[in-house]
């Protein structure tokens, strides 16, 4: 069976223009290239791409960092071309065995690829985009959204009354999990560089502090929960904070060795959990359709306000990659070819 394609609107081209990268290495390795536009196959849909969110873990993409990702992403050389990987737009063809989905629907999600004009998608990692939620909001949700919700959400099981801390309130993750704990019913306090301090408070952070000029141990705990993004502090400083039940989530981590890239900590944090009423987690997070959902409508209630800091075209995503790289983005980035 064709895929069905949108014959009231003039044909989807068969080339496209993406971002891409050949090699792994920094921003100054991405390009612009035209290719070939893929074809949706089976459970897939093809989408004309409106925007598409950069998230943290592109960036470990990009530089084949931590190397131990390389048994996945390519042993010498990238096997996806094309970056990114969060999307939002108009699907414009559906593969076989789809349901739900029809030319002209607007989704959001994750697409392999999304830094391009049209990229490909599988409809179990996509979800309707509700009247009244713009596609730059939406294209931020498929991965630092749903990073945060799992991270103040399910692992946090943030409540009302609780004191949160965020190490690293500013970027992309970080904005949205201060916004969502502060939705329920948390008092955050949240870490950033001095420079973005009234960012953070204006995402409703009861307290931004700078983590160069503060201590953990006075940034005013102990917290029933810390949700410790992009961070390299020891296990042992972070329970310190916590206190006696309290809940410690680790997202991600950004200077740890070459080969593990701060892995090492969140093992370390597995193999002390058994042994302590605190609760010690890390997590992968997994987009999937109903999650996306959940967000799309805190979104759609203004409970959650995607930060933007930006929004750049494809020739301008090697800068834009370098603006995160710095650390100088407050909260997200948009790419919209």
């Amino acid at each position: 069976m064709e895929p069905q394609l949108n014959e009231s609107k003039p044909p989807v081209p068969p080339t496209m223009r993406a971002a891409t990268r050949r090699v792994y290495g920094g921003p100054e390795v991405v390009g612009v290239e035209h290719l070939p536009r893929q074809e949706p196959r089976a459970g897939e849909v093809l989408i004309r791409v409106a925007a598409a969110g950069l998230d943290r873990a592109t960036l470990h993409l990009l530089t084949g960092l931590p190397k131990v990702a390389r048994l996945a992403l390519g042993a010498r050389r990238p096997k996806r071309v094309v970056l990114g990987q969060q999307v939002a737009g108009e699907v414009v063809a559906v593969g076989e065995a789809v349901g739900g989905y029809a030319v002209g629907d607007r989704v959001f999600g994750t697409a392999g690829g999304s830094f391009a004009e049209y990229a490909v998608a599988p409809v179990a990692t996509l979800a309707a985009t509700p009247a009244g939620v713009e596609n730059r909001d939406a294209a931020t949700l498929g991965v630092s959204g749903l990073t945060a919700w799992d991270a103040v959400v399910d692992h946090g099981r943030v409540q009302s009354g609780q004191r949160v801390l965020v190490l690293g309130g500013s970027g992309a993750v970080g904005s949205c999990a201060v916004q969502l704990a502060v939705h329920r019913g948390a008092r955050v306090t949240a870490a950033c560089s001095a420079p973005k301090r009234d960012f953070v408070i204006g995402l409703g952070a009861h307290r931004a502090l700078d983590y160069r000029a503060v201590d953990l141990a006075d940034m005013g705990g102990p917290f029933d929960c810390i949700i410790d993004i992009g961070g390299n502090r020891a296990i042992s400083l972070l329970r310190s904070a916590l206190t006696p039940a309290g809940r410690l989530v680790i997202v991600g981590g950004e200077t740890g060795g070459a080969i593990l890239g701060g892995l090492e900590r969140n093992l370390a944090a597995s193999l002390a959990n058994p042994f302590t009423r605190q609760h010690l987690a890390w997590f992968v997070s997994r987009t999937t359709s109903q999650g996306c959902a959940e967000l799309a409508v805190l979104v759609a209630e203004g409970a959650l306000r995607p930060a933007i800091d930006r929004t750049v075209g494809l020739d301008g995503v090697p800068d834009v990659l370098m603006t995160m790289e710095r650390g100088e983005l407050r909260g997200q980035a948009v790419i919209c070819p």
